[in-house]
């Protein structure tokens, strides 16, 4: 099984969108996003990639959809996520991003998990799944405070083996 990270920001209580957007504004988390995908494939619904508008540079983008005639040229598209998977064969870490539906999925296969935990809580229609505590160990956590006040930690946890 090649290995999967995943990498997702949410609040406090799990919130990770409304009405398909960002529910804050965090601009070093973006930062850190493009850092860590850049190179690699990134791997996201449908609802995603419409809600970006765009493919994001830098990066080989897998879409993946249950519509057989979705397509959107310069992007891989797949019907199931280990469809999506098999379109990353050589890269050494494709990253799931997003949206909750495709975290849901794809919690299973991950083996790192790249965390900004947002210390705030905002109305949100889109929740990050919730993790079994014992299938993942935190390797790195940094508290910070961005340049408009808001307080997050970027975290990174590894899945423990079975």
């Amino acid at each position: 099984m090649q290995a999967l990270s995943l990498i997702v920001a949410h609040a406090d209580d799990r919130v990770i969108g409304l009405n398909n957007q960002l529910p804050w504004h965090l601009p070093e988390d973006l930062k850190r996003f493009k850092q860590l995908t850049m190179g690699h494939h990134i791997i996201m619904g449908r609802k995603t990639y419409v809600s970006l508008g765009r493919l994001l540079p830098g990066r080989t983008t897998v879409i993946v959809t249950r519509d057989v005639h979705f397509s959107v040229e310069g992007a891989k598209i797949a019907h199931s996520l280990p469809q999506a998977l098999a379109e990353c064969a050589g890269d050494e870490e494709p990253f799931l991003i997003g949206g909750a539906e495709m975290y849901a999925q794809g919690l299973p296969y991950v083996t790192r998990l790249y965390l900004t935990r947002v210390h705030t809580q905002v109305a949100g229609d889109a929740f990050f799944p919730e993790l079994d505590k014992a299938q993942w160990q935190l390797v790195e956590a940094h508290e910070k405070t961005s340049a408009n006040g808001l307080r997050y930690s970027d975290c990174v946890f590894q899945r423990q083996p079975a």
